[in-house]
Parts: C-alpha cells; structure tokens; sequence
C-alpha cells in the first residue's frame, strides 16, 4: 500500500485502501501497522487533525482491530 508521509512526532506516514477500508500507519519507531474496516471518514478526519498521533491514540487504536505488518 502506498503511504504518504506525514507531519507528526509519532507517525512517520499513511495509507488508506478504500476498498479494503484498510488504513496503514507507519510509526516513527520503524513499525508498521494495518487497522481495518475504518471509514473512508475517519481517514480523512485523521489526515486534517491537528495532531494525527492523538487522533490515533483517541479513535484508531481503540476502536479498530489491527495487525503489525512489519
């Protein structure tokens, strides 16, 4: 999937599949991350936040499941 970089203190980019509903995070730690079934809404919530690694720690983390892929 393809990520665009992002400015953030804990993530280094996104990507999100609409098909899928897939949106991939890529920490700065190097670690990458799959959540799925997450709206197209909450993507583009997450992209115009005024801080995206609170928005994934508020709303991403506990609601969607999700697997590390790397």
């Amino acid at each position: 999937m393809k990520r665009n970089p992002v400015e953030s203190t804990s993530i280094a980019s996104v990507g999100y599949d609409p098909n899928t509903m897939t949106l991939e995070l890529e920490f700065n730690t190097g670690s990458v991350y799959q959540y799925f079934d997450v709206p197209r809404a909450v993507y583009q919530e997450l992209i115009a936040a005024d801080s995206i690694g609170a928005y994934v720690n508020q709303v991403i983390k506990p609601r969607y499941r999700c697997t590390k892929i790397s």
